[in-house]
């Protein structure tokens, strides 16, 4: 990748994270943990992958994108409004009954959302739903969701893996944001999903193992699932829970609490200074 873009979008993912801590603190509620660790997945897809544009967001031939899990909406309420959609400071309005940013997507109340999400399990069934439709209507559109790895308990997650490729669904990207935490402990405490990428080879995906914080890989697998005919694509990608807040890293407390103001103070303080070492 390109040194320029690199530094651009590692800029970009630093502010999406400044928006999560920013967003749950005034909401006194939320989930920064896992908005924290897809953040980077976040900004890629907004700023290099989709074709969206903020100036005509019901552009019927744009990508689509569905937050499968749709606790980590500060993440892409952060991304959404770096890219233009309504300004960064909305991201204050968190959670609050009139603002435009509920604690899970809503495609009536948010530009830019494409579908409402929340009930884990239901976001990949959607994209898989937007893919086909797509096929059906010959347009050449692709649709992105994002899974976490504790969602890929649900059953219906399957389901919709196993319909995608008997429909060969090549236009559909899944990204399993694997930072091996959810609500109650690891995966291995709580139920194990993995092999993950294994699961989706047998159900006939196209599979990619990635470091989800690395853009240069983050780049090369979205390129691969773009060449891959015939098979839609799922990229496991490994990222650390709490990314970018020394005391929220891999830490599962932080997965759905919101900070206090001495804490507030601490990740914006170090979030502040990686923002200035990136922009030096």
């Amino acid at each position: 990748m390109d040194n320029q873009l690199k530094k651009e979008l590692q800029i970009n993912a630093c502010k999406v994270r400044m928006g999560v801590i920013e967003g749950t603190f005034n909401a006194k509620s939320g989930h920064p943990g896992g908005s924290l660790s897809v953040s980077d997945i976040m900004t890629y897809l907004y700023f290099v992958e989709m074709n969206v544009d903020a100036k005509n967001p019901q552009n019927p031939d744009r990508d689509r994108f569905v937050l499968s899990k749709g606790h980590t909406a500060p993440a892409l309420y952060g991304a959404l409004a770096l890219k233009g959609f309504f300004p960064f400071d909305e991201i204050k309005t968190l959670r609050k009954s009139d603002s435009m940013l509920q604690g899970h997507p809503s495609m009536k109340m948010t530009p830019g959302v494409d579908m409402s999400t929340g009930s884990l399990g239901q976001g990949i069934s959607t994209a898989v739903g937007m893919a086909l439709g797509a096929k059906h209507d010959k347009k050449d559109f692709r649709v992105y969701t994002v899974l976490g790895d504790g969602e890929i308990g649900e059953g219906q997650v399957w389901e919709a893996a196993m319909f995608a490729s008997a429909k060969k669904l090549d236009n559909l990207v899944a990204v399993v944001d694997n930072n091996n935490l959810q609500i109650d402990g690891t995966l291995e405490e709580v139920n194990s999903s993995y092999p993950i990428d294994e699961k989706f080879v047998a159900f006939g995906w196209n599979v990619i193992n990635i470091d989800g914080h690395n853009f240069d890989e983050i780049e090369a697998a979205f390129k691969k699932a773009r060449e891959c005919k015939g098979k839609p694509t799922a990229i496991i990608a490994k990222t650390v829970k709490g990314k970018g807040v020394s005391y929220m890293e891999n830490v599962c407390g932080w997965h759905g609490k919101a900070p206090n103001e001495e804490e507030y103070k601490v990740a914006m303080e170090e979030l502040n200074n990686q923002l200035k070492d990136l922009e030096a």
